[in-house]
């Protein structure tokens, strides 16, 4: 190729040299491979395009001005030191003519595919630092959310429909079922969302097991003075382990009042709306208001008013709570121990209430009956007691827990005279009650009973008068529990 076609500039150039010696390259074949070095300082630049293979001097200035650009180039370590070759003026066609051969030949293509190939380095490594930014950045995030003691991981929202009619009489009277749809492992706690509570006058009962195997694993059984019109976190004091299984809570509550439990919204998965045994509108198609965390058992959850442990551990034994049924409230019979002859029917079953009525007598123990009411492997008993009238006297009430067809007058009699039950009886000792408020009294056996036995209610006097001390017991529920899977009902 002839000096004076102009070549095309080249994408890298492969030769450096001194801007002293431009014009002795100018014209030449190799013109458009040259990167010159300006002589002045200020207007030196870093090497662009550029990945030299040889540097070319034709004068002693120019191999000055190239020695010292090299040497600036050299100190920064980014390239190989590159060789100085002085070329004669009078042979530079020759010269430049090899020149060209070497560094568009093999060396040439070397070149380039070096250079290529650093360049696609340089874009890996780009990315390979977006990739660690980004790792780094999520590795925090979850770090962060490690570092919260609990989290949640599900939530229903409260929701207040303007048609709600409360389902406090399915609580008092029964019990309300709600499947969690997580799995149980590390579960440290739920919450319940209740829209009013009581001051007093009652108990909210809580219990949380698998529906799997039917086994426990808390009870809560919390008085209304403890609750909150929030959100309550009943807490696990360790995290459900061990296989991933099906949480199911069942609650209800004791007393003459009941709290506002919240509903959520309307979902579209029947599994998981909230049940009961008996119909009712506000259940349809709605879960429970509630939440589900887990993490650090025994930490509360920010933002939450309350944190409630349970009252029994339930682990490794299957739990069921059943209520008196209102034929055996109507089979009570009067088993009265008292030198007082009553001019009216002192113990009675209140049929419209689902309750019994013992009134005490100045002196002596009232008392009435119910055979074989109390289940095998019942472990606690609890009543709702108050006296049914503004000007009614206090009274003391009490439980009597006998072995089934048992005399039992015999057995009221022997507390009456000893003021303690034989050994095979179980007592629960004896409560005031007043007028004013209603009583829970919570009766923990110390071991399951093995067989049926018979449920004695009685009641004494308290003052020197009995005047219009109508003491009504209702609500009454018992829990019982049994050891092993094979226990489970099918």
């Amino acid at each position: 190729m002839s000096s004076n076609v102009r070549q095309s500039p080249a994408k890298r150039r492969l030769v450096v040299a001194s801007g002293l010696d431009r014009e002795n390259f100018e014209g030449s074949d190799i013109e458009h491979l040259v990167h010159f070095l300006e002589p002045d300082a200020a207007l030196r630049f870093p090497l662009q395009n550029a990945f030299p293979l040889i540097a070319l001097a034709f004068s002693d200035e120019g191999e000055a001005d190239l020695r010292e650009g090299l040497a600036s180039i050299n100190a920064l370590g980014t390239i190989p030191e590159i060789p100085l070759q002085r070329i004669d003026a009078d042979g530079k066609a020759e010269s430049l003519a090899l020149v060209r051969s070497l560094v568009e030949g093999g060396v040439g293509r070397l070149s380039r595919f070096t250079s290529s190939v650093t360049a696609e380095l340089a874009i890996l490594r780009r990315e390979r630092e977006t990739l660690l930014e980004n790792y780094r950045a999520l590795e925090d995030a979850f770090q962060a959310r490690n570092w919260e003691p609990v989290a949640e991981i599900f939530a229903h929202d409260p929701y207040a429909d303007p048609k709600d009619e409360g389902i406090g009489q399915l609580l008092a009277t029964g019990c309300v079922e709600q499947l969690l749809p997580v799995s149980s492992l590390g579960v440290a706690g739920v919450a319940l969302h209740l829209h009013s509570v009581p001051r007093e006058g009652g108990e909210l009962v809580v219990m949380l097991g698998y529906v799997e195997n039917g086994e426990g694993v808390a009870e809560w059984t919390v008085p209304y003075a403890q609750l909150a019109a929030n959100w309550n976190f009943l807490a696990l004091p360790r995290a459900c382990g061990g296989a991933a299984r099906t949480l199911r809570l069942r609650i209800s509550t004791t007393g003459t009042e009941t709290v506002g439990l919240s509903l959520g919204y309307p979902i579209a998965s029947e599994r998981y709306t909230a049940r009961s045994e008996t119909p009712h509108p506000d259940l349809d198609l709605r879960p429970l208001a509630f939440r589900v965390f887990t993490g650090l058992p025994g930490v509360k959850p920010t933002r939450m008013p309350n944190m409630i442990a349970p009252t029994a551990l339930l682990e490794g034994h299957f739990i069921e709570d059943y209520r008196l049924a209102v034929e055996l409230l109507g089979q009570i019979v009067d088993v009265s121990v008292t030198p007082v002859v009553p001019e009216f029917q002192t113990v009675r079953f209140l049929e419209h209430e689902n309750a019994v009525v013992c009134h005490p007598l100045p002196s002596g123990i009232s008392a009435g009956t119910i055979g074989r009411a109390v289940e095998p492997g019942t472990i606690s008993f609890s009543a709702s007691a108050i006296i049914d009238h503004p000007k009614g006297a206090p009274a003391a009430v009490s439980f009597l827990l006998a072995p089934a067809n048992s005399n039992a007058r015999s057995e009221v009699a022997e507390l009456a005279r000893k003021g303690a039950a034989k050994p095979s009886a179980f007592f629960s000792g004896w409560r005031e009650v007043t007028s004013e408020q209603a009583v829970n009294v919570n009766f923990q056996l110390d071991k399951p009973v093995r067989e049926p036995m018979d449920l004695m209610i009685l009641s004494r006097a308290v003052t020197d008068t009995v005047d219009f001390s109508w003491l009504k017991v209702s609500g009454f529920r018992l829990v019982k529990q049994s050891a092993g899977a094979s226990n489970v009902r099918k």
